[in-house]
């Protein structure tokens, strides 16, 4: 065979593999990418909805299976052509980056992951009043990162998702009823007996105090100048605004009436007792 003729027969060898590499790469690239994307994540997105997560976390998972899929069907199509070893490096150096970028944003992973948990297990929602480590406002947005609560003094409080995740959150809104409390301070010769039909006829004279579970009273201490009745009353789709007026209106009414019984309402008397000592320093010029 001339060298010639020998030349174009590796060509058409080298042309054949090189043609032979593209098609492998194409049909694995394909079959992976259109088996996600017509059946791995339409079916993914039915097993979420189906288990009641928010769609925040289906358009998460969508987005996030969306990029596997590709990922993978390039990582396939490599394979199919014939590329493992090229595949192999790229895999042992994204690896790498991978656990670098986990490294330096473990935070923010945190934050998100909690996000989906606060979504899925909704401790509370949007418009909640909610209640954390000293701090209480309505919320106004569930981000998969933050949450956006307003205070009631009217300050926007943006809260890591992982903050409210892994601490103590108090909803009082979560129930269709909320109790409140409060203790009212009588004198020691005043009538306990007295003081407690004042309190309960107060609470059962206002409109938005439940008649059932009825208001109860209880003496719980003995003060220094004071006996404390303690009063719990319920009310009705609490809200912030309804439980600081309900209560503010119920107190005013209880201590009005227990002016008009003569029923003291006393506070902590204190008395100083001592002498003074002048001492006059004369110093001679």
């Amino acid at each position: 065979m001339y060298p010639l003729q020998v030349d174009a027969v590796t060509n058409a060898v080298d042309v054949a593999a090189i043609a032979t590499s593209v098609v492998g790469f194409v049909a694995g690239f394909l079959a992976v990418l259109l088996l996600g994307k017509y059946v791995v994540i339409p079916g993914l997105r039915r097993i979420v909805r189906s288990r009641g997560f928010d769609e925040a976390v289906v358009s998460l998972g969508t987005n996030v299976l969306n990029a596997v899929v590709w990922v993978a069907a390039i990582a396939i199509g490599f394979a199919v052509a014939g590329y493992g070893g090229f595949l192999s490096a790229f895999a042992v150096f994204g690896g790498a980056i991978a656990l670098a970028v986990g490294f330096a944003a473990q935070d923010l992973l945190g934050n998100f992951v909690a996000g989906v948990f606060i979504l899925k297990d909704k401790p509370f929602e949007v418009g909640d009043w909610i209640q954390w480590g000293g701090e209480s406002g309505r919320v106004e947005e569930i981000d998969l990162r933050v949450s956006r609560v307003r205070t009631f003094d009217n300050e926007l409080i943006t809260v890591p998702n992982g903050d409210l995740a892994n601490n103590a959150v108090t909803n009082p809104v979560a129930y269709d009823t909320l109790r409140q409390k409060f203790v009212f301070g009588i004198g020691y010769d005043d009538d306990i007996e007295r003081a407690t039909d004042i309190i309960v006829e107060k609470a059962e004279a206002h409109a938005e105090i439940l008649d059932d579970p009825g208001v109860s009273v209880r003496v719980v201490e003995l003060g220094d100048s004071a006996v404390g009745l303690q009063s719990r009353w319920w009310i009705a789709d609490p809200d912030r605004a309804d439980f600081v007026r309900v209560r503010s209106e119920y107190v005013t009414a209880v201590k009005e009436a227990f002016d008009d019984a003569g029923i003291d309402m006393p506070y902590v008397h204190r008395q100083l007792t001592g002498s003074v000592e002048v001492i006059e320093d004369v110093a001679d010029e």
